[in-house]
């Protein structure tokens, strides 16, 4: 989201294109729903307002960013508290029981879909100005070059450039 610019950032071609705002909204209020008190209440909060979520009310760049980071931070959190035997327990979604493990893969589809739109938009506006996220186009035998090499402790590669020699 930082290499668009703010008139990007909140740009629909039509009206049923969501922009990377209405994404992000729509992002947030689903973090903050599925994840506040969520051993403990509804996924699906009464106070959230899910139509509301592809609305914009304001174009307030830097507000749509604090509501991410605290979307997110709730999201951290939570998943922080959790331990390994938690994952069995049963919560609910939309008054369906759901154990842990189902609801953060349900969520992590859900989520991901939504970022790689993001990433697809973005990287339409910056074109040939897009900063690549992984590994470009080219690069990746060059890449897993370099990750083999520093996988291999020292005495490997030492082990290696011995067996050259000889």
């Amino acid at each position: 989201m930082v290499q668009v610019t703010d008139k990007e950032f909140y740009h629909r071609d039509h009206e049923e294109l969501n922009s990377i705002a209405i994404i992000v909204k729509h992002i947030c209020g689903n973090l903050l729903s599925r994840f506040t008190q969520f051993r403990t209440t509804d996924g699906e909060k009464p106070w959230r307002r899910r139509d509301e979520e592809f609305i914009l009310h304001s174009k307030v760049r830097a507000d749509m960013m604090e509501i991410w980071e605290r979307a997110w931070t709730v999201l951290f959190n939570e998943l922080e508290k959790l331990e390994a035997t938690d994952v069995d327990e049963t919560i609910t979604i939309r008054t369906q029981l759901h154990n842990i493990s189902t609801a953060l893969i349900r969520a992590l589809a859900h989520i991901t879909n939504h970022v790689g739109q993001i990433i697809l938009l973005a990287k339409a506006f910056r074109k040939k100005d897009w900063k690549v996220l992984s590994i470009p186009i080219g690069k990746s035998e060059a890449f897993n070059g370099k990750a083999a090499d520093d996988e291999k402790p020292d005495h490997y590669t030492d082990h290696l450039m011995q067996n050259e020699k000889e």
